[in-house]
């Protein structure tokens, strides 16, 4: 029976697959339903078998040469998630036994170093100062971004904490990073006491650790008289904590592009600098392959060089041969 399926039967099952048995998140499998129907939809195909060479190889000239509404090109890192999207179900359609190209001969492109954008220690303090009211939202959002950059944290991390997780006593949170992996992160003193002038103002018994404040919960209320969010919850979603981030970032006068996965760049750059070996960073961030963490080091390394040069080079000046 399954042989008459249709290359879009397997593509449904396969994102259940992704679903059940491999628990990506929604997001993981929204993106890659999007890369597959676009390919699905430009190849014209319904049979699997009528995946080959020339057919994935004419898709990447399309996708290199593909022109947005403003005349945008795709970016190469974009470019590869289509073919890291194919070569996956492939991989799948392999392992049910059904006839197509093997996914081992679909190359995943070259893609230029990623730049990694983080914030010098005086900027980091800048933006905190920023927050640095008695009221309500200034508490709150002063205690987000110590909690960002003293833990690292991803930004869905960060939203999805709940109070009675918090022990400020130890100093230690376990929070639930992607694959649904649970980590154990470090609440620095700063932090902590941040928390602690925030958690004093809270009236409310919301399970959540960052919630609406009036101003936002006003406008939770209007929304919801009007049937547009459903929830009845008053945690913070990750786009509101992007906001609260851009709005101290710009307080202080920052001039870079700021948001919350900067300061867990910030976070790590800061642990290498000051001499934390790779493997530690690793585990701190929650990243599945060292090759993710490895980025950093193309940040670091140039610091290091000019650490070397500044304390090292310096006691041979004086030595002539």
């Amino acid at each position: 029976m399954s042989h008459n399926m249709n290359i879009r039967d397997y593509k449904t099952q396969f994102l259940e697959y992704l679903e059940v048995e491999k628990q990506r998140s929604p997001k993981t499998i929204e993106n890659y339903d999007r890369y597959l129907e676009k390919f699905l939809v430009w190849a014209k195909i319904s049979d699997p078998k009528d995946i080959n060479d020339d057919l994935i190889r004419n898709f990447r000239l399309y996708l290199n040469r593909f022109v947005g509404e403003k005349g945008q090109n795709l970016k190469k890192i974009t470019q590869n998630y289509y073919i890291i999207a194919i070569r996956c179900f492939l991989k799948y359609l392999a392992k049910r036994d059904v006839k197509t190209l093997q996914a081992e001969k679909v190359e995943i492109g070259k893609t230029p170093e990623r730049e990694v954008d983080f914030l010098e220690n005086t900027e980091v303090e800048r933006i905190l100062d920023a927050a640095g009211g008695v009221n309500f939202k200034s508490l709150r959002d002063r205690a987000i971004m110590e909690l960002l950059f003293s833990a690292g944290l991803r930004v869905s991390e960060l939203t999805s904490i709940n109070r009675e997780k918090l022990n400020l006593k130890s100093g230690e949170l376990s929070v639930r990073g992607k694959g649904n992996k649970i980590r154990v992160v470090f609440i620095s003193d700063t932090a902590s006491a941040a928390l602690k002038e925030y958690l004093k103002k809270r009236e409310d018994i919301d399970p959540a650790l960052f919630v609406r404040d009036k101003v936002g919960l006003r406008q939770f209320e209007s929304k919801k008289k009007e049937n547009k969010d459903k929830s009845d919850n008053l945690r913070l979603t990750p786009r509101s904590i992007q906001r609260i981030v851009k709005y101290y970032a710009l307080k202080a006068g920052i001039v870079k592009d700021v948001h919350p996965h900067t300061l867990r760049h910030s976070f790590a750059t800061d642990l290498l600098m000051n001499g934390a070996d790779i493997r530690s960073v690793q585990a701190m961030l929650g990243h599945a392959s060292i090759n993710t963490t490895q980025i950093y080091t193309h940040v670091t390394n140039p610091h290091l060089k000019e650490v070397h040069q500044a304390f090292h080079a310096r006691r041979r000046k004086n030595k002539a041969f």
